[in-house]
């Protein structure tokens, strides 16, 4: 006999229960909006996503930047040279014209200046856009780590932002995806981890935390809170439901810049849609607290 909620297997007594598979991006899509979740992984084909917006952009090319540089033999990691990586990788995608494109990339290229030479480029991360996996109760989990970075036998999961402040240790400590990346680190490269960071970019300062085995299980329990609904969505609407009813849209101001607005008649009702660089400030967000 078939269960139906099971994607099409048979399943016999004792059995285990299928683990979810997740990762710290779907989690959060969820907790959002149940509707961008099922947009983004389980309708096939997905959905068309909307266009790229400029602050994207900037992330995503300083992140390229930030892998790439370690790549180069030791003597070239230079300043001077990760600006002309920066200057390959960069995109004029969602900026309104290309006089501000040009503006941004000689902004980030500032902060890319700043930035490198407080590194020591002797000192070779352990991983860089490293993927790494680990499994609770009810979920298997995987997902990319910006860095890894090796200091005495501990590593240190660090992550980049490029957003308009600095990022601060509260921001740190209730990530739940540091944490997991956490737990995920531990696992896939059998060394401890306790440690996370956020360097925030544009304005070279670091937010941290040390966590304990009390509030890694803390995010745990809140990770597997979200798996279980999402787990009981799937079966619902896998069962007949209605997927609108299923997984049911949040209309709010994230409507605005969100991927899937073409699908979602909620989200366009909610908001007028954003223009894709209006994230962007005038003022140089390195100056900002």
């Amino acid at each position: 006999m078939r269960n139906p909620t099971d994607g099409g297997q048979a399943v016999l007594p004792g059995m285990p229960k299928r683990l979810l598979r997740a990762s710290p991006r779907s989690l959060a899509d969820f907790s959002d909006c149940p509707r961008r979740y099922r947009y983004a992984n389980i309708d096939r084909p997905s959905p068309p996503r909307g266009p790229r917006f400029a602050h994207h952009t900037v992330g995503t090319a300083l992140h390229q930047v930030l892998s790439s540089w370690w790549d180069l033999p030791v003597e070239r990691r230079t300043p001077g040279a990760a600006r002309q990586l920066l200057y390959a990788a960069w995109s004029p995608a969602g900026f309104r014209d290309d006089e501000q494109s040009d503006r941004w990339r000689a902004r980030a290229a500032g902060w890319l200046t700043d930035y490198v030479a407080e590194l020591d480029p002797t000192e070779e991360p352990r991983a860089r856009e490293r993927t790494v996996s680990t499994m609770t109760e009810r979920m298997t989990l995987s997902g990319r780590v910006d860095r890894i970075d090796e200091r005495g036998e501990e590593l240190v999961v660090v992550d980049y932002k490029t957003g308009r402040v600095p990022c601060t240790d509260d921001e740190a400590r209730g990530s739940q995806a540091l944490a997991l990346y956490v737990l995920a680190v531990r696992r896939t490269l059998r060394r401890p981890c306790s440690r996370v960071e956020l360097h925030h970019v544009p304005s070279g300062t670091v937010a941290a935390f040390e966590h304990t085995d009390r509030s890694l299980a803390n995010h745990v329990r809140r990770a597997e809170d979200i798996a279980v609904d999402i787990t009981a969505a799937t079966e619902r609407m896998t069962a007949g439901e209605d997927p609108d009813a299923a997984f049911p849209a949040v209309p709010g101001q994230q409507c605005g810049w969100c991927d899937f607005r073409s699908s979602c008649p909620a989200g366009q009702a909610a908001v007028p849609a954003r223009e894709t660089w209006s994230f962007l400030p005038e003022e140089d967000p390195a100056a900002a607290s």
